[in-house]
């Protein structure tokens, strides 16, 4: 008897002294989260998180695409093999005039073009001018290829003429513009015959 009284007493007494005493919450639909403050009994404090609170992940804003870093971002593999393997547009005799490719203003103090063949790639060349001054030669690829160009006062002409016609069909190319602040402000195409121009104006203002 005296061995159970003994036992019972033993049992009692690491109850009271392994008691944890939490505080009450009232919460009821916010995830505990746990506070980096202790109390004397070694656990840690909880506290309810706003249900509300706007993650840290939904506060960051998906990248946006930068046309200047990446500029074939719009040109999936599909379409480089297409191009590869399709012929141009036939070499018609219309294409021997001059284009125009319209016209537009910026306060910018540049403008940045983006060329490329957008139909077979077979080495079409253009030279481009920037009111009759000669800037740069260009060999269209299936990419773009960025040229910059420093804009006067006023009009700025920027011309391209066709080189040659390269093993098929016409000179062709797809052309971008864009602002000194990134903007797209043109995109334009052109189908020419060896010595043929297609021009565009740039007016700063």
């Amino acid at each position: 008897m005296k061995f159970i009284y003994t036992i019972s007493f033993l049992f009692f007494s690491a109850l009271s002294y392994g008691q944890i005493d939490l505080p009450a919450t009232s919460n009821t639909g916010g995830i505990l989260k746990a506070e980096p403050e202790k109390r004397s009994s070694g656990f840690p404090i909880l506290r309810a998180e706003d249900p509300n609170e706007e993650s840290k992940y939904l506060r960051e804003k998906p990248k946006e695409i930068d046309f200047r870093e990446k500029p074939n971002n719009l040109k999936t593999a599909g379409d480089a093999v297409k191009e590869r393997w399709t012929e141009d547009k036939e070499a018609l005799e219309k294409y021997r005039e001059d284009q125009y490719l319209g016209d537009f203003k910026t306060t910018g103090k540049f403008v940045e073009l983006y060329c490329r063949d957008h139909q077979f790639v077979d080495g079409d060349q253009v030279n481009i001018y920037v009111n009759g001054k000669f800037i740069q030669r260009v060999v269209l690829g299936g990419g773009y290829r960025p040229v910059l160009v420093t804009l006067e006062s006023g009009f700025n002409n920027i011309e391209f003429q066709a080189l040659n016609q390269g093993s098929s069909g016409p000179n062709t190319a797809q052309l971008k513009v864009l602002e000194e602040n990134g903007n797209l402000v043109a995109s334009k195409e052109w189908n020419l015959l060896t010595g043929a121009k297609a021009s565009l104006i740039v007016v700063k203002e």
